[in-house]
């Protein structure tokens, strides 16, 4: 197990970039600048190994990262409705930046800062402790938190990510990682064929500006019944409402039955890569890159629609305004905490 770091010039800003490596080879490197995960190298059937996630050629365009590649999402990751919410009958107004609504935190939010940081390594883990402190009144947000954002890999091929927080006063948080993962590897293909698996009979209905709109439908007889296994692309070709909704594939939150400790999988056949999920978290943000366009040069060529797999565990934004949804109220001095493990292995 070893932590490698090198110091990079972008834009004037001084960054590190630290690789997280274990005993079997495989590879998590990420910047200080917004935690973002640049690059995950994990193998396929054959013993080559080849990253997984997307990231961009040029390190500048990090700066700006509309699309939020590998980043830390906070204060609130998701879509905050029509920019405010009301705590002990107190109205906060966010900055909004998707519309009338507010999105991941606003700007600059947890991907646009430079962490703290401090590596670790012991002989069957190593990582990156990130810490950052976000003041009160940040984006509107109410209470100064403290963020402690730690990334560990081990010799199993297991990738966790905790999140740590507190607030001196009572606010709200719910944080998480934009990462869009592709088992192909190196891009090879789209994420269409991926196949799916996830716990959850109950998903979160969206209006047309993407905002839940208070129904929780079950999945039952529709491309968002992952329960079994399914691929990306049943939703992709499907006039099921939802899914056209979200932009002809998804951009929805399900709610996990916690039925499993496995709470998602996603398989590669062609790769005989898997990736399985396990979390704390009641539920999960499944992402298609429906927004991507062939505007963006990644590491590894163009990017395109559904180019990247985002599965961004969390609790849910919509509770703002509805007690029905996963909580995201931290109380004064309460201990936050998230914790999210991502699994690499073969079919």
């Amino acid at each position: 197990m070893q932590v490698t770091s090198e110091q990079l010039t972008v834009a004037g800003q001084n960054w590190l970039e630290y690789t997280i490596k274990n005993d079997q080879g495989m590879e998590v490197s990420c910047l200080n600048f917004g935690g973002i995960i640049t690059r995950i190298l994990v193998p396929d059937q054959h013993q080559q190994f080849e990253n997984v996630v997307l990231g961009y050629k040029n390190y500048e365009d990090y700066l700006s990262n509309p699309n939020y590649f590998g980043a830390l999402i906070g204060r609130v990751a998701g879509r905050i409705k029509g920019s405010s919410f009301e705590l002990d009958g107190k109205t906060y107004n966010l900055p909004a930046n998707n519309g009338e609504n507010h999105l991941h935190g606003g700007e600059p939010g947890f991907h646009k800062v430079i962490w703290d940081t401090t590596p670790f390594e012991n002989s069957n883990e190593a990582g990156i402790v990130l810490t950052h402190t976000s003041p009160d009144g940040e984006n509107g947000y109410p209470g100064t938190v403290e963020m402690k954002v730690t990334y560990s890999l081990n010799n199993e091929n297991e990738f966790t990510i905790t999140y740590e927080g507190s607030a001196d006063q009572k606010t709200v948080l719910t944080a998480t990682n934009h990462s869009y993962f592709n088992l192909s590897g190196n891009l090879k293909d789209d994420i269409k064929d991926h196949e799916l698996t996830i716990d959850a009979s109950h998903f979160v209905e969206l209006d047309e500006a993407l905002i839940p709109t208070g129904e929780i439908p079950a999945v039952d007889g529709t491309p968002f019944d992952f329960r079994n296994g399914r691929q990306i692309k049943d939703g992709i070709n499907s006039n099921f409402e939802q899914n056209v909704v979200g932009g002809n594939g998804y951009d929805h939150y399900f709610l996990f039955d916690q039925n499993n400790e496995q709470d998602v999988i996603v398989k590669e056949k062609e790769s005989g890569r898997q990736l399985i999920v396990k979390t704390d978290q009641p539920g999960m943000v499944l992402y298609t890159s429906t927004m991507l366009d062939d505007s963006l040069q990644l590491a590894e060529g163009p990017s395109k629609r559904y180019l990247g797999l985002c599965l961004e565990t969390q609790a849910s934004p919509a509770s703002v305004h509805d007690d029905r949804f996963p909580s995201v109220i931290l109380e004064k001095d309460e201990k936050y905490f998230a914790k999210t493990t991502f699994v690499f292995g073969l079919i």
